[in-house]
């Protein structure tokens, strides 16, 4: 077998077997080995992109595509009839203007729409536009397919593709990509006691899980202010810090760097909000905010600590540092983020109200409103 052939079946391979492990993920659940549960992958992996009209999951689509090209690719050899041979080559060409146009979208999706990437399927689509590259090389070279023939082939494959983004785009779903019930009683707390958005005493309290270091809970920080003067003073935010670090959270699997400090800056904020209960909006506006215009990185723990003790003073953030109730309330969300893991996936921002529980995907607050009303079974204001 020519060294191309090689290649292309070396490639074939890495597709099909990470498109597989993506696939299994989908219908079982758990955190993918080298991936947090709860980060970029899952944020990918879990998000309304990961299906073709909310319903059939894209890593299957390519799972059945990769094990069409292994099928086909048999089938070029010097040893096969020479209909077949055509045959083969143009099933390739269709799917190689389809596998190199959805690669080209799901990273466009990554890096635009959900800001997030996930090595496998990023190393998916970079091995399937390799393997399309060969595909349409050895076409043109071996001459068993007209070049006007090759064109239209690829063209095809192109417009297919077209097809499945179009259907994304159309029937996109609800912007949820995780809900359900809590089997288990959930803790209780006390939101007189408890940094909120909104009265404490409103009729309506959703709890907000959330990391200092995700994006997409600084995303929903700056809606929630929005939803609770819609309500007229009638719902209110709880706020709950979840780290997403293994030092305090029992219930994620394994670190990853981009929530390395998540602990220590939970407990900053609330100290903040024990040592003087005024300025913690600042504290929490200033952590979600950005000194990079519309870029926004996560704060350093030594900048928190700085702006925590400019606001309340050094005296008063050690003292509060110390309070055992901050330890407390931050293992009571905790508690509450592991008994709404599903399968083993967890994740934030993630909204409770009552038994009701879901992990968004927004993109305005008119989406977050939708959520509340449609997967809480929140009350009209």
């Amino acid at each position: 077998m020519s060294a191309w052939r090689w290649v292309l079946l070396v490639l074939n391979i890495i597709a099909l077997v990470v498109s597989t492990i993506l696939c299994w993920h989908y219908l079982n659940g758990g955190a993918i080995i080298g991936c947090d549960g709860s980060g970029a992958c899952e944020q990918v992996l879990g998000s309304q992109w990961s299906l073709i009209a909310g319903r059939v999951p894209v890593s299957g689509l390519a799972m059945g595509v990769y094990l069409v090209v292994f099928i086909a690719s048999a089938y070029i050899g010097p040893d096969t009839e020479a209909p077949i041979q055509r045959l083969a080559w143009a099933v390739l060409l269709i799917l190689a203007g389809s596998i190199t146009s959805m690669a080209i979208w799901f990273i466009i999706v990554q890096k635009w729409i959900i800001g997030e990437f996930c090595p496998y399927c990023m190393t998916e689509h970079i091995t399937g536009m390799l393997m399309s590259i060969i595909i349409i090389r050895q076409a043109v070279a071996s001459k068993q397919i007209r070049l006007l023939r090759t064109i239209g082939l690829i063209v095809s494959g192109l417009a297919l593709a077209g097809i499945l983004v179009a259907s994304q785009v159309i029937f996109t779903p609800p912007a949820v990509y995780r809900d359900g019930n809590s089997l288990d009683n959930l803790p209780t707390m006390s939101y007189q006691n408890a940094p909120m958005i909104g009265s404490p005493d409103a009729p309506y309290v959703i709890k907000v899980l959330f990391d200092y270091q995700c994006p997409h809970c600084q995303k929903l920080h700056f809606m929630l202010n929005n939803v609770v003067n819609r309500y007229g003073g009638k719902l209110a935010f709880a706020l709950c810090p979840t780290p997403l670090n293994t030092k305090c959270n029992p219930y994620i699997p394994h670190d990853v760097d981009a929530f390395k400090n998540s602990c220590e800056l939970a407990q900053i904020g609330m100290a903040v909000w024990v040592a003087k209960r005024g300025v913690y909006p600042d504290f929490d506006n200033w952590m979600f905010s950005s000194d990079y215009g519309d870029s926004w990185h996560s704060r350093g723990l030594e900048a928190a600590k700085a702006k925590a003790v400019e606001l309340v003073g050094q005296a008063k953030f050690d003292a509060a540092l110390s309070d055992p109730w901050i330890g407390q309330y931050i293992q009571t969300c905790i508690q509450m983020y592991g008994q709404t893991a599903q399968s083993g996936r967890g994740g934030v921002p993630k909204l409770i109200y009552g038994s009701h529980w879901v992990i968004p995907e927004l993109t305005n607050a008119d989406d977050l409103v939708s959520i509340l009303q449609e997967s809480l079974a929140v009350p009209k204001p």
